[in-house]
């Protein structure tokens, strides 16, 4: 039973349904895109699956708790989340305000911590299955460790989320919870080649696998972490970049 933040659209939707694929009961969560949500909700159902969507603005604490409660209500349970809920505004720094800041930062990292801990609560409640094991996966981006003009909230939180993925890691052990994190390059979207036609230019021009990734090449990362083939797997970050990250940078 998987729970897939911010997947009413974009690379959330590949992740839900390549979670339905696998035969998990998907929770789509969104804030906004309501009908989004809904379709994502409604394709995996075609194919058979199990899927609702929920509605929450996952920076505040009482929509956390809530996902979490509405999941288990629906389902009986939760084993999976997956922290992908995020916004990626550009602002130089200098022109920054702190109300974008503050929305970037709570958008991308708030809501993580606010999740990851609503999730390791009912872990301590809830019955667990034999040979059972939960897992959190967070999408950071390959900003956390190099950043971009006009990103300084963006790649402050996604570094932030790196050091959520590893801290909750080690402490959340106990529980019998892995945390591990999925780090994207350029991921392709229906709209991305038009509004950014010399950004996708470059990544081809640098990426040594010559392409965009595709929400189902962070779906697949997401879908091994939560799998019992990682199971001695926490506190790690997997790149799904390309190879972009190997270029020389001097």
């Amino acid at each position: 039973m998987v729970i897939v933040t911010g997947s009413g659209s974009g690379l959330g939707r590949g992740i839900a349904k390549r979670f339905a694929e696998a035969r998990a009961r998907v929770v789509v969560h969104y804030q906004k895109s309501a009908e989004g949500a809904q379709r994502v909700v409604s394709e995996i159902q075609a194919t058979g699956g199990n899927a609702i969507a929920v509605q929450g603005d996952l920076t505040r604490e009482v929509d956390a708790l809530r996902l979490i409660e509405e999941t288990v209500n629906a389902f009986g349970r939760v084993d999976v989340l997956i922290n992908n809920a995020g916004i990626y505004p550009v602002t130089n720094l200098i022109e920054m305000s702190i109300a974008e800041w503050d929305a970037v930062v709570n958008a991308n990292l708030k809501s993580a911590f606010l999740c990851t801990r609503a999730f390791a609560r009912q872990m301590r409640v809830q019955e667990p299955l034999e040979n059972s094991t939960y897992a959190i996966v967070n999408i950071t981006s390959i900003e956390a460790t190099n950043p971009a003009p006009g990103h300084t909230h963006y790649d402050a939180a996604k570094g932030g989320m790196e050091m959520l993925t590893r801290a909750s890691a080690f402490e959340l052990a106990a529980y019998n919870i892995r945390v591990n994190s999925v780090a994207p390059g350029l991921i392709w979207s229906e709209t991305l080649q038009e509004d950014w036609r010399e950004g996708v230019a470059r990544w081809l021009a640098r990426a040594p696998l010559k392409r965009l990734g595709m929400p189902e090449d962070v779906a697949d990362a997401c879908l091994f972490f939560a799998s019992d083939a990682a199971r001695w797997i926490t506190g790690a970050s997997l790149l799904v970049d390309g190879g972009v990250m190997t270029r020389q940078i001097f």
